[in-house]
């Protein structure tokens, strides 16, 4: 084992997490209004098929997460990537809700096997002394996933129809991502001969340990924040009385900046302590927030906050994906992670709904922006107490 990691693996890998992303968790927005017009659903119907493709994708994370652990990476991956391509084939053809909502828990299945949690998994497997950095590149691609397939998808729909936009879509999983997992995944190393069942260092005793729980909190608590925010970030700024250039501006700035978060961790953590970044930007969240609830109608509150918020979420990322390898245990990468599937997609699926119902009409935003505030400082507080009950082990 090499104590890089090869690049043209992790890059091919990249190219497959941008379709992944783009052609179903960012397509999912536009295909809403015609679905809804041609199956004659409500937007909380609609809406409601989103919340079953997160509920698969946590249901099947553990699972996936054991069978990467054994070895079964390319099975995993190129199973998943079989799955969406068949999900998406099956949203072309559906005429009634019962088949939408089926369609989208296949997908659901099919991203728990082809997203970061299973990918960062496989690089962690295969590059033990470098996975962080080539975590940090495969989000790059990742992270512009909406920047390329919400123009072509929405060019495809309006060009073919959703239904032929859809099954374009299928066929790019089928001639790119599947052939892509099925070559590039050969030679999986096997399982460590020390990854017994049970015993001192089982999964099932490090899913009880201090460190674990800690970064569980630490997930979910950051988890629910960047999920709650997206879909209420133009009402919000709108309610804060920013301009109309403004609302539009800073929530589109917020990809790029996230990429940029990436760029800054790719060229320059090696000029810090790994340690040292990992408690300090969680922070840059709540940080976020606080420039939110503060500056009210400012357009430079919105500025501070698109920074600090861009560039946290996008590194965030990379401690997440990362936390479990550095305070846990690499040799149980996989499943630890996929252990977190199911709450992070409860936390995903509740907190939007959440801000939502702490909305009055008074104090708008403002009482739920403050609870966010403070999970989002629970949260890296959590992850602060992981690191340390693990360094003094």
């Amino acid at each position: 084992m090499t104590a890089g990691h090869d690049r043209r693996l992790v890059w091919w890998l990249s190219l497959a997490q941008l379709i992944t992303w783009g052609s179903v968790f960012y397509t999912f927005a536009l295909l809403l209004a015609p679905v809804e017009r041609e199956l004659g659903l409500g937007r909380a119907q609609s809406s409601l098929a989103f919340s079953l493709a997160l509920f698969a994708e946590g249901v099947f994370a553990f699972p996936v997460g054991r069978w990467i652990d054994r070895g079964h990476e390319r099975a995993v991956m190129t199973g998943g990537s079989l799955l969406i391509a068949a999900g998406l084939a099956l949203h072309s053809q559906v005429h009634g809700a019962a088949g939408f909502y089926l369609a989208w828990l296949v997908l659901g299945a099919g991203l728990s096997a082809t997203l970061y949690t299973p990918v960062f998994a496989v690089v962690t497997r295969r590059f033990p002394q470098d996975f962080r950095r080539a975590i940090i590149t495969l989000t790059f691609l990742g992270g512009l996933a909406s920047s390329v397939f919400i123009p072509l998808s929405a060019w495809l729909i309006a060009t073919l129809g959703w239904r032929s936009a859809l099954l374009v879509l299928a066929a790019v999983h089928l001639l790119v991502c599947v052939p892509l997992h099925a070559l590039c995944l050969r030679g999986a190393p096997p399982r460590p001969a020390q990854a017994a069942p049970t015993g001192q260092h089982s999964p099932a005793q490090l899913l009880r340990s201090a460190p674990y729980l800690l970064i569980l909190l630490f997930v979910i608590g950051m988890m629910g924040i960047t999920a709650a925010i997206p879909p209420h970030l133009i009402s919000l700024l709108r309610e804060a009385g920013l301009g109309e250039a403004w609302v539009i501006a800073i929530p589109a700035s917020i990809g790029v900046i996230q990429v940029l978060g990436r760029l800054l961790l790719f060229f320059f953590e090696h000029r810090f302590d790994l340690h040292l970044a990992n408690r300090l930007i969680p922070f840059l969240i709540p940080l976020a927030l606080a420039a939110l609830i503060a500056g009210a109608a400012h357009p430079f509150a919105g500025l501070l906050f698109v920074l600090l918020y861009g560039l946290g979420n996008g590194m965030l990322t990379i401690v997440k994906g990362t936390a479990v390898a550095q305070y846990v245990s690499r040799e149980h990468v996989a499943a630890l992670n996929g252990a977190m599937g199911l709450p992070s997609a409860v936390a995903r699926a509740v907190a939007p709904v959440l801000l939502g119902v702490m909305w009055t009409r008074a104090a708008g935003y403002r009482w739920g922006l403050l609870v966010l505030l403070a999970v989002g400082l629970l949260a890296a507080g959590a992850l602060i107490l992981a690191q340390r009950r693990a360094l003094l082990r």
